[in-house]
């Protein structure tokens, strides 16, 4: 018999405070409500939808804080600004290929990266219309202090616009969205997981894991990227597809460069892979437990980038390049940022420090890749000049 995932608390977790607690418990309660609503049973993509998104409850959409020391997880843009100073010659040369001087940023976290991005381009010449869609009013908030000194140049949107030239940017965005599980079940066919009441009164939450079989057209997509593996848990994530799908509506010239932990569909899928990729961070301890600590912890499944790069070719969009996250900032000139030795000895320092996070192949150098997708840019663009992996996808 196939088992479902276990639900407990990993070693070493860190102990939520009081009032983490009692925020929590009201997540905990608003996600009992949508399973009674939901019949007793919710699938996982609307569990995540609702504990990372949920208005005034979801982990994005609460208080508390999410990056670097005091949050759960560090991205680039927060290790160093050297990460968004590299990314200024590659956003220049989208925005020079489409005529354009606008950049839209997707979930754009503290501001840490078009604070960096901003004087970059300002200091080749380039004074861009920096805009920012975010679903979450707190992170919302917190760009508009940290962007002030920037005025009108920046702007926030509510909705995606209905046409766009320029450049799109998202940095662990798609890592975000919800994901369907499944598992490959005893028999050799299809189901989706999703989450119900656990009716043991001793349970440490009250959701357990439950499993229903999949539909024809989710069983005939899964079926379509990977033998039947008995016993085998994954992700497929439909709709960061969609979304990709749907940039081919509105991107009209441009590009967008898409960086976010993940592999190619057959690294993806891997049999050695049996568990996924779901991801858990709470005050920077990663786990796979998914229903504690709603709430207060980020919710995350790898990226699919061969499913990515094939929503973008079904979008009418052109995949321009694809390739390790190291490998591009390299391409892009992150070395020429650095002081030369001797100078600025302690930011000499710290720099070091950030390149071994964002080029190390065990930090984020390798596990993080950058696929740009794109209408209307002629000739290779700077960061995939040496090492495109587009023929792995």
């Amino acid at each position: 018999m196939t088992e479902l995932p276990t639900v407990q608390i990993p070693a070493n977790l860190p102990e939520p405070d009081a009032v983490a607690r009692r925020h929590s418990a009201q997540v905990q309660t608003m996600l009992s409500e949508k399973i009674r609503a939901a019949g007793g049973w919710l699938p996982f993509d609307a569990w995540m939808q609702a504990a990372l998104y949920e208005p005034g409850l979801g982990y994005y959409s609460a208080g508390s804080a999410k990056f670097h020391q005091d949050g759960d997880f560090t991205t680039a843009p927060e290790t160093s600004p050297l990460f968004g100073q590299a990314l200024a010659p590659q956003v220049a040369q989208i925005l020079t290929a489409s005529d354009s001087r606008t950049v839209l940023e997707f979930g754009a976290g503290s501001g840490a990266l078009a604070a960096a991005l901003m004087p970059a381009l300002q200091a080749q010449g380039i004074t861009v219309d920096y805009r920012i869609l975010e679903v979450s009013a707190d992170l919302r908030a917190r760009q508009q202090a940290r962007l002030a000194p920037w005025g009108d140049q920046v702007q926030w949107l509510d909705t995606l616009p209905a046409a766009f030239d320029g450049c799109v940017l998202a940095n662990e965005v798609l890592d975000a969205m919800p994901a369907t599980l499944f598992r490959w079940n005893d028999h050799g066919s299809l189901d989706v997981l999703g989450v119900a009441h656990d009716p043991d009164p001793q349970a440490i939450v009250p959701f357990t894991w439950t499993a229903h079989a999949a539909t024809p057209d989710t069983a005939a997509l899964i079926a379509a990227r990977m033998p039947p593996l008995p016993g085998y848990r994954s992700e497929i994530n439909l709709q960061a597809e969609a979304w990709i799908r749907d940039l081919g509506r509105w991107l009209h010239c441009g590009a967008a460069l898409l960086i976010d932990y993940g592999f190619p569909q057959a690294e993806y899928y891997h049999p050695q892979r049996l568990h996924g990729t779901l991801m858990c961070h709470f005050r920077h301890h990663a786990h796979d437990q998914a229903l504690i600590l709603p709430g207060l912890q980020d919710i995350t499944a790898h990226v699919d980038f061969t499913a990515m790069a094939d929503a973008a070719l079904d979008g009418g969009l052109d995949v321009l390049g694809y390739t390790s996250q190291a490998r591009f900032l390299m391409n892009a000139g992150l070395m020429d940022l650095i002081h030369a030795p001797g100078e600025h000895a302690a930011e000499r320092a710290q720099q070091m420090t950030a390149l071994n996070t964002l080029l190390s192949e065990a930090e984020m150098g390798e596990l993080f890749k950058v696929l740009a997708v794109g209408r209307g840019v002629d000739g290779p663009l700077l960061g995939f000049t040496r090492g495109d992996r587009r023929d792995r996808l």
